[in-house]
């Protein structure tokens, strides 16, 4: 996600996956939140991947804030589940 608040020339220091069809369980993803959020980029890792949605966590060591997204490149997470 190049130009989200890094200096130039310096790399993003999170590798994405952003091809649905090969999500798996520890990835890290972009996601997008709608409503108030809408616009701003987040970044989480898959906790369950489903046929038709994602459950991901905005922090992997605690896993606490679980959220359900679309399964698309970027999922989608209802401003209602934040």
């Amino acid at each position: 996600m190049q130009g989200m608040g890094q200096a130039a020339g310096e790399a993003c220091p999170f590798e994405f996956n952003f091809d649905p069809a090969t999500f798996k369980v520890g990835d890290v993803v972009s996601y997008r939140v709608n409503g108030s959020l809408e616009g701003f980029p987040f970044v989480g890792t898959l906790l369950e991947v489903h046929d038709d949605h994602v459950v991901l966590t905005d922090d992997p060591d605690k896993a606490i804030n679980r959220y359900r997204g679309t399964r698309e490149s970027r999922p989608l997470v209802e401003e209602s589940e934040i």
